[in-house]
């Protein structure tokens, strides 16, 4: 049973909010301050935001209630796009190069030794339950949760 009919029959009203997650980490070294880089460069965490992001007619948004892409334009972002249909790969590339400014995908560096270290990228957006079933994007990789009358439902997708 995939993601949606998971979700479909749990019965949840159409303005309920569907929280996507997903992170991925690498080795790194801290003594020489490149580990979000090297993460950036090492891991699919942008890639696989970016491409969820522009899934066409797919709301997402972050945890303080903002939509992504309306966020993105409004600070010009976007304003470079082409329009070429590579949508997904403009955002990877922004995001990477702007990765301090915009404030989508977290990171964290746990420090082993002086040395090395491990970095995370981490993400969370929300999409709206009757939009996320409707437009069904590609999320294998994230981890879906919702909340429901019982509790918080959460499972891979």
């Amino acid at each position: 049973m995939n993601a949606f009919e998971k979700l479909n029959k749990l019965n949840l009203p159409e303005d309920a909010m569907v929280n996507l997650s997903f992170s991925d980490g690498t080795s790194v070294f801290v003594h020489n301050e490149t580990a979000v880089e090297t993460a950036i460069a090492e891991t699919s965490v942008i890639a696989s935001f970016s491409d969820l992001v522009a899934t066409p007619g797919l709301n997402v948004f972050d945890l303080y209630g903002s939509n992504i892409i309306e966020d993105m334009r409004e600070n010009g972002y976007l304003d470079d796009y082409e329009r070429d249909y590579t949508f997904a790969e403009y955002l990877t590339e922004t995001i990477a190069e702007n990765f301090y400014d915009i404030e989508f995908i977290e990171n964290t560096v746990e420090r082993h030794d002086y040395k090395r270290g491990f970095c995370t990228l981490e993400t969370t957006v929300q999409i709206p339950f009757q939009n996320f079933v409707d437009t069904r994007p590609f999320i294998n990789g994230w981890t879906v949760s919702v909340s429901t009358d019982d509790g918080t439902l959460s499972f891979e997708a």
